[in-house]
């Protein structure tokens, strides 16, 4: 029987339209990462989340119950779940995730504003006013829904003053850097991934790492936005030797993203095969770029191999006293090392 394609599609793409995100799931949830933080509101210089680590645990949340329905009669009423949909914001209903696994992928973006202040970045944050940037929908053809939504993200940028962005994953950058211009004429914003910032600046390393980890490269990063120098020197620098997998950089192997909520089953084939060749370097860690990629290859990876997101490496690294170890039963899996007091899997 499987998943009825189209209302799912169908429904992220009503949510986009009607409410602004594929999963709209109100202002707290997607700012609560920067509590305490203190980053200014606005300025011309913003850091822009585009909401995708946030929504990542409410994503698989949500995948979850899809697979629970999935092949049984109970998944005729996903059509019916749609059209109650476009009148009541159904995703308000959802259940949230554990606050572990929440606080886990909140805790990337705080990683993140560490490391930009450590090298001397000013910027800002919108706070409830950003708006998600329409990967997803994009990604599955609603071009007429994405091309309306792009208008309003960059309408809403240019009412608050940005003229800068600093993005956080290669979706995102992606969107604003490359698709938006090529649909929004007059369309001026400078948009770098907060890697190709810190990169440039350079990063002042407080305690060296060691070992080796595997370098997972994503494919929208490498391939289309040529961020695949970046993370690699960024990584070095920090005392890390980057292993190369079979297929890396630019021919780098696919997480199976982000078709996860309607192709499951090939997405965990997919991601099988890249823990396979990421396995076979022979390395216990895995760095990875992409919160569609960290979400993917964390559920099918033994054990013994740790996925775990870059930032998470620099960190500990660049602001070791302000570094926030991993909560149990998240998918930070492998426990701190002893060799060098942190989770990046060191032996």
């Amino acid at each position: 029987m499987g998943l009825p394609i189209a209302d799912i599609i169908g429904t992220l793409s009503d949510n986009l339209r009607l409410r602004g995100s594929v999963m709209p799931l109100g202002s707290g949830a997607m700012t609560a990462w920067a509590r305490g933080l203190g980053i200014p509101r606005g300025g011309e210089t913003v850091l822009y989340t585009g909401h995708m680590y946030q929504l990542m645990p409410y994503t698989a949340a949500m995948e979850q119950k899809l697979e629970l329905v999935r092949d049984t009669p109970l998944v005729r009423y996903l059509s019916l779940g749609r059209k109650i949909n476009q009148w009541i914001n159904t995703t308000r209903f959802m259940p949230p995730p554990p606050a572990a696994a929440r606080n886990a992928w909140n805790r990337r973006l705080r990683n993140i504003v560490r490391l930009l202040r450590k090298a001397g970045v000013t910027f800002g944050y919108l706070y409830e006013k950003e708006m998600y940037a329409g990967a997803l929908v994009c990604d599955h053809g609603m071009s007429d829904v994405f091309k309306a939504h792009a208008v309003r993200v960059y309408a809403m940028l240019k009412r608050e003053g940005v003229k800068r962005v600093i993005t956080v994953d290669p979706h995102t950058t992606d969107m604003l850097r490359s698709t938006y211009p090529k649909i929004i004429p007059g369309y001026d914003l400078e948009v770098q991934s907060y890697l190709e910032v810190l990169a440039e600046r350079g990063i002042d390393v407080k305690t060296p790492l060691s070992g080796d980890v595997a370098i997972h490269d994503s494919c929208v990063y490498a391939r289309y936005e040529n961020v695949v120098e970046q993370p690699r020197s960024l990584l070095k620098a920090v005392g890390i030797a980057c292993v190369e997998p079979e297929a890396s950089g630019k021919l780098t192997h696919c997480c199976g993203g982000p078709i996860e909520s309607l192709y499951p089953e090939k997405t965990e084939r997919i991601a099988r095969e890249r823990i396979e060749q990421l396995s076979a370097t022979g390395c216990k860690t895995v760095a990875a770029m992409c919160p569609i990629c960290l979400l993917n290859l964390c559920r099918v990876a033994p054990e013994s191999i740790r996925i775990t997101d870059i930032s998470d490496l620099l960190v500990q690294a660049c602001c070791p006293e302000e570094a926030e170890l991993p909560e149990t039963g998240t998918a930070d899996r492998a426990p701190v090392s002893a060799a060098c007091g942190c989770s990046c899997g060191c032996r």
